[in-house]
């Protein structure tokens, strides 16, 4: 079954949750859930991805998202339902999990 594309209401709600508890503000983008981690260096990062990555399947849900060096920048999107989902805040939640452990 595809996920239920979140209304405009939704979105803030679900934004404003996310933000709480997240180190830096993940923004809304272009209809994408977005946002850029920041860590010490390239192997840090890379960790995390190779963490965020294994999760990312396990949920088969896939980021796009990119890395120069210590930056990651992410951006979320349910392709299958055409726009954002629980589900990429779902992922957004155990994404800023990972970068804080």
């Amino acid at each position: 079954m595809t996920e239920k594309v979140l209304t405009i209401g939704e979105l803030q709600q679900a934004l404003d949750e996310l933000n709480q508890d997240a180190q830096e503000e993940w923004t809304l983008i272009g209809g994408r859930l977005c946002r850029r981690f920041t860590f010490d260096d390239f192997v840090t990062a890379f960790g995390f991805m190779t963490r965020a990555a294994m999760l990312a399947e396990k949920m088969n849900h896939h980021p796009d998202w990119s890395n120069v060096y210590s930056v990651v920048e992410v951006n979320l999107y349910t392709h299958e339902a055409g726009g954002i989902t629980a589900l990429d805040f779902t992922l957004a939640r155990r994404m800023e999990r990972l970068a804080r452990d």
